[in-house]
């Protein structure tokens, strides 16, 4: 059963009447609205949530599909923030008494937390942290109008960037997080006043290391981000701390990082495009097949049927106009703005009209099906340039390479499902998962083969290159 302190007090709410509404019904319709709009997904066991914190004018309609995703009721919610206001080097947990929004208290594990703030010297209770601190508080209104205030939270303020807090702080909560009743909800907004087309560069870039479920990555897309000399970038993403802290939680344990939805405050019509704020909404569950270490991408027939269409589009705009086709990304599905490999194929008549593809995914999805619809129709050197006369007659297939995996052993290549890339040093190679059906080979032989005829790898180093495995999604 739960405890509270004697002299127990609730934090009240600092930010209703600025960051969301303060009267309850139209708090209730503005929260509504926004679950309404925001896209059914597919059902999964989630086990955490990324959802920005800035004003629900801006916001609401992007952390409104994580919140959609909530498909069943948990022990306990524990929200994890980084402090906009105070730093000192360690973690404050709230464990005063409860909090409070328009809409009702929200219950305080005081339990969980008094445990905590117990038994970890880095981890107390300081009353400035949690004062004025909105980046938990905006969090509660969705899950008050989700659950009707039956649950019960552990709000946790990081204030600190200091890797080894980070590190301590994932391993206090990874038993907490390895409760399958529990969920954890990350709060940070993304790229902090870059321009509306610099936001996207900076932001997606962060987004595709967040996807690899890798500490590195996501430290080291921080770090190019700010090499980069973006105009005006303060911080790739204000609670990237707390970020860090759920991929040590997640790393190496098979969990996938799905983008659900991005805006950035340039898409408001309360916003400027100029100076913007980024936002992405994103769940974490755990991928489907055990038994291999692939990274689950998907797409639904109505995003086959967009990617073809922009490839339709680059083709005649590059045979009738000799342009490029330009798109805003704004307007597109944001997991077109991944970084992925892909091939775009032309035939005509039932036959090869030109075929390349990009292997490498460092360009956007959406980026690479243009160029790649263009290369075919002219440096295809198997073939001359495509003609206006014959575009009506063309029909064009795609294959999207889904994000690379490392995988620890030969024995997580799976025969006819996976491509293979191999890298040794400076050498590297890749077969599609096609070629090793067409030649018949097993797992042994397509990848003795990638590393040494694709990759020239020498073949007494072929035990030591590193594999990845990915999959091809045709359409």
């Amino acid at each position: 059963m739960m405890t509270q302190t004697l002299d127990a007090t609730t934090r009240e709410a600092a930010v209703a009447g600025t960051f969301y509404p303060s009267n309850p019904s139209e708090l209730k319709m503005v929260i509504e609205q926004a679950l309404t709009q925001a896209k059914d997904m597919p059902q999964e066991d989630v086990k955490a949530i990324i959802v920005p914190h800035a004003g629900y004018l801006f916001s609401a309609n992007v952390a409104a599909y994580a919140y959609k995703t909530l498909h069943k009721k948990y022990k306990t919610i524990f929200l994890l923030g980084s402090s906009h206001h105070i730093n000192f080097g360690g973690v404050s947990i709230y464990n005063q008494g409860n909090y409070k929004t328009p809409l009702g208290e929200v219950k305080v594990d005081s339990d969980i937390a008094n445990e905590l703030i117990k038994n970890n010297s880095f981890i107390t209770y300081k009353p400035q942290a949690h004062a004025k601190e909105h980046t938990l508080e905006v969090q509660l209104p969705f899950l008050q109008y989700i659950y009707n205030n039956d649950f019960t939270i552990v709000p946790i303020i990081l204030a600190s960037s200091e890797l080894e807090t980070i590190t301590q702080l994932s391993h206090v909560l990874e038993p907490y997080f390895e409760d399958d009743d529990n969920l954890f909800v990350i709060s940070t907004d993304l790229s902090h006043y870059p321009s509306y087309k610099d936001a996207y560069k900076v932001d997606m870039n962060l987004l595709q290391a967040l996807s690899t479920n890798n500490t590195q990555e996501f430290i080291e897309a921080i770090i190019a981000n700010e090499k980069a000399d973006i105009e005006n970038l303060q911080t790739s993403a204000c609670g990237w701390a707390s970020v860090l802290t759920l991929l040590h939680l997640t790393q190496n344990k098979n969990y996938v990082y799905e983008l659900l939805e991005y805006k950035n405050s340039g898409d408001s019509p309360y916003g400027e495009k100029d100076r913007v704020v980024g936002y992405g909404a994103l769940r974490v569950y755990k991928q489907h097949d055990t038994n291999t270490n692939e990274t689950t991408f998907t797409l639904s027939d109505e995003e086959k049927k967009q990617l073809k269409e922009i490839a339709k589009l680059a083709l005649y705009e590059a045979v009738l106009e000799n342009k490029k086709l330009h798109i805003d990304p704004a307007k597109i599905a944001p997991k077109f703005n991944q970084h992925l490999g892909a091939f775009v194929t032309l035939n005509k008549d039932g036959k090869l009209r030109g075929c390349i593809g990009r292997f490498e995914p460092n360009q956007p999805l959406y980026e690479v099906i243009i160029d790649m619809a263009i290369a075919a129709s002219r440096y295809d050197t198997r073939f001359h340039p495509v003609t206006k006369e014959e575009l009506s007659d063309i029909e064009i297939e795609i294959s999207v390479l889904t994000p690379r995996k490392k995988v620890s052993s030969i024995d997580d290549v799976v025969v006819g499902k996976h491509g293979i890339y191999v890298e040794y040093g400076n050498k590297n190679g890749t077969y599609l998962p096609q070629v090793a059906t067409d030649m018949k080979w097993d797992k042994e032989e397509f990848v003795r083969s990638c590393c040494v005829e694709k990759a020239g790898i020498a073949p007494e180093h072929c035990k030591d290159a590193t594999l990845y495995t990915y999959e091809a999604i045709v359409f």
